[in-house]
């Protein structure tokens, strides 16, 4: 039996009652395989004793404690009444390891009374401090010893520590995790050839040590075991797919067309060499016999719009359509206008199709669209609606491919049989997430800037500094320049102090800025109201718009110097460094305001922290997979495709490199994985997945 295949109910095990079953729930625990598959969050050494003496004094700082006690004495304080009134037991060290009192504050645990009972003795696990001349403990665990004076199970041992929820207890868990394991055993999850490669823990001696260790090295060995395995069948799901298409044979090499020179040659500027590294990439891809699946990734501003623009040439070079879809309208018309400046002088049939597009416009698209009449149509979700067909469909561009679920982008690839996909984030993606999460993509990234761009210079400002950042921001405008100020909502709702967008832009325009032509700017105002806006403002006859995170994406306006961004500490990381990167477009010098107010947690001070220093996107990426974890970053938290057990994607980058080698090995040998030296890889994937994604052909 498999561990996943153990389908057992929690509550079929003794002691596991109604209240325990809720907080297991609560957990995602149902079953007695789900049980085993609760990762604790640490271990407790308690193998070596640590006396009371060797708390440092002075220090003020918590230390851990593992000895034995005898009560002294017992006492009450803070009140004169029950419930207002605070147990404290006195103890002393017996371990003979050194003496030592220690005064354990029993808040909320007034049944002490009848347990610490002076003259016993017991065992004492306990983070301690001095408080003054008295070391004390509120945290403590305190257990008998046995009648015969020996020391307790816990004594000794390598405690798991787990989440709890409800009425969850670490001695219930441990409980039952050890009642699972007494009951049954189960079988290895790896092919021999790969544990005895890496020196792997057969499957059944991993889960004991990770559950019931005798030392922190059984820990640290039985998750090597552990995240190789997970690791390696996620790594099975995501590259089947990517080992096919690199196996392909391509029908020519990849040369640039004619229009495709022609367009370049017209640029007022030269290509970076990543920009020329990508363009060779795809164009490899899209003349392949198997379809692309490429991702696209780069900085704010780093040009991926041109190099898909210029793919878009080589497809249509070859008679083929090309659809580009966008997130948002606002995004898509700015799209459009620059597929219009760009391609339509190139002989290049535009077309615009969202939501708001009605009427006859709307037929007149979708007709010329499927007779062949329209090259390049440029869209919003609208795109892959029922009653949008093309004639020929070969290529699909995927702009801000992270704010699009899997069902849409799946809905507009299914519009053509075998189209080539290009996705593109200017989010840049870990490299432990794109070597497991975006596995199955082919990844392509442009890490240099267009030259003569100068590093954006960023600011924490408190409250306390509003005043000098307006007169700060009030300098560009005397010089001409522009910018932005950004707030997290529309308007007051009333029930808190943050800054909205609507007021906001009445106070700045009237008490800071008055004269100074500005707009405001947010979802609720119509389509063509928001062109227009910011088409004023692109001719400088606005010079700062009052927002909401509207401006995201998709502007770029090189006269735009400054951005203001009011209660950073409500933004995520990612959405930061978009919003910085509105600014820094051209070759001025431009900065960045991270407005803030107290008190920041600690993720919020960490996030700016990382803008303030670094102006990176990839660090930026990494550092937010740190804070945020994988599945808030790529938007699976809560489908478990990312619900990794053992495995750290922050950490495990070399155990991803070594499961993604043999993943492909296994693929590329022995796809169907009918070999009897792969079976225990298809009786995995068929009886107890480790993914939701079934990775064997139906055949």
């Amino acid at each position: 039996m498999f561990i996943r295949q153990l389908q057992e109910p929690i509550a079929s095990l003794p002691g596991v009652g109604k209240s325990a079953r809720l907080g297991y729930d609560a957990l995602g625990i149902r079953t007695q395989g789900d049980v085993l598959l609760l990762s604790p969050r640490s271990w407790e050494d308690r193998s070596i004793i640590v006396p009371l003496g060797s708390v440092a004094r002075n220090t003020g700082e918590n230390t851990v404690v593992n000895t034995f006690v005898q009560v002294l004495s017992q006492s009450w304080f803070g009140g004169r009444t029950r419930g207002k009134r605070t147990l404290k037991v006195i103890v002393r060290d017996i371990s003979g390891n050194g003496d030592g009192r220690l005064s354990l504050l029993c808040f909320g645990r007034d049944f002490l009374e009848k347990v610490l009972v002076t003259g016993r003795t017991f065992y004492v696990y306990a983070q301690a401090a001095y408080h003054m001349t008295e070391l004390q403990s509120s945290q403590f665990e305190v257990i008998p010893m046995r009648d015969d004076g020996s020391p307790p199970a816990e004594f000794g041992a390598v405690l798991p520590i787990y989440p709890l929820s409800g009425s969850l207890s670490q001695r219930i868990i441990r409980r039952d995790v050890a009642a699972v394991l007494a009951a049954r055993s189960f079988d290895d999850e790896l092919p021999p050839s790969l544990m005895d490669a890496y020196a792997l823990l057969p499957t059944d001696r991993a889960i004991r040590m990770w559950h019931q260790p005798s030392s922190l090295e059984d820990v640290k060995k039985a998750r090597q075991t552990l995240a190789f395995t997970e690791l390696f069948y996620l790594q099975l799901v995501t590259r089947r797919r990517a080992v096919r298409t690199d196996s392909s044979t391509l029908k020519s090499p990849g040369e640039i067309t004619g229009s495709e020179k022609r367009f370049i040659s017209l640029l007022p500027f030269s290509l970076t060499a990543d920009q020329e590294t990508v363009l060779k990439e795809i164009r490899m891809d899209l003349d392949s016999s198997s379809p692309m699946n490429r991702m696209l990734q780069g900085d704010v501003g780093s040009g991926k719009t041109l190099v898909a623009w210029i793919s878009a040439l080589h497809v249509l070079s070859h008679g083929g359509q090309v659809a580009f879809m966008a997130p948002t309208e606002l995004l898509a018309r700015q799209h459009a206008e620059n597929a219009a400046r760009l391609l339509a002088p190139a002989g290049v049939r535009l077309a615009f199709l969202t939501g708001s597009v009605k009427g006859k416009e709307r037929k007149l698209i979708l007709d010329n669209l499927k007779a062949g009449n329209i090259d390049v149509i440029i869209g919003t979700h609208a795109l892959f609606s029922k009653e949008v067909e093309f004639r020929r469909l070969r290529f699909v561009i995927i702009d801000e491919q992270h704010r699009f679920g899997v069902g849409q982008r799946l809905a507009l690839m299914d519009k053509a049989a075998t189209p080539d996909v290009l996705l593109m984030t200017a989010t840049p993606i870990p490299r432990t997430l794109a070597l497991t999460v975006f596995g199955d993509l082919n990844v392509s990234t442009i890490h240099t800037m267009p030259p003569g761009r100068l590093p954006v210079i960023t600011h924490l400002v408190s409250d306390a500094s509003r005043e000098r950042m307006y007169k700060a921001v009030g300098i560009e405008f005397f010089r001409g320049h522009q910018g932005y100020f950004v707030y997290p909502r529309i308007d007051d709702s009333g029930t808190s102090d943050i800054r909205d967008v609507t007021n906001m832009f009445e106070y700045l325009s009237t008490r800071v800025y008055p004269g100074i032509p500005s707009a405001l700017l947010h979802s609720r105002i119509p389509e063509q109201e928001k062109m227009d806006i910011l088409e004023r403002f692109r001719r400088k006859e606005l010079m700062y718009l009052v927002s909401t995170s509207v401006v995201e994406v998709g502007i770029d306006i090189p006269e735009a110097t400054c951005m203001v961004v009011e209660h950073a500490d409500h933004f995520g990381l990612s959405a930061l460094h978009q919003l910085r990167g509105r600014v820094g477009r051209g070759t001025l010098q431009s900065y960045c305001f991270l407005v803030y107010g107290e008190p920041l947690s600690d993720d919020a001070r960490q996030r700016l922290l990382v803008l303030r220093e670094s102006t990176d996107g990839f660090r930026i990426a990494e550092q937010d997979l740190l804070i945020r974890g994988p599945g808030e970053m790529t938007g699976t938290r809560q489908s478990g495709f990312l619900r990794l057990q053992f495995a750290d994607l922050t950490t495990d980058v070399e155990i991803i490199v070594v499961a993604r080698k043999e993943a492909d090995a296994v693929l590329q040998a022995d796809p169907a994985f009918l070999s009897l030296s792969h079976s225990v890889i298809r009786d995995v994937l068929m009886h107890a997945p480790p993914f939701p994604e079934d990775v064997i052909d139906a055949s």
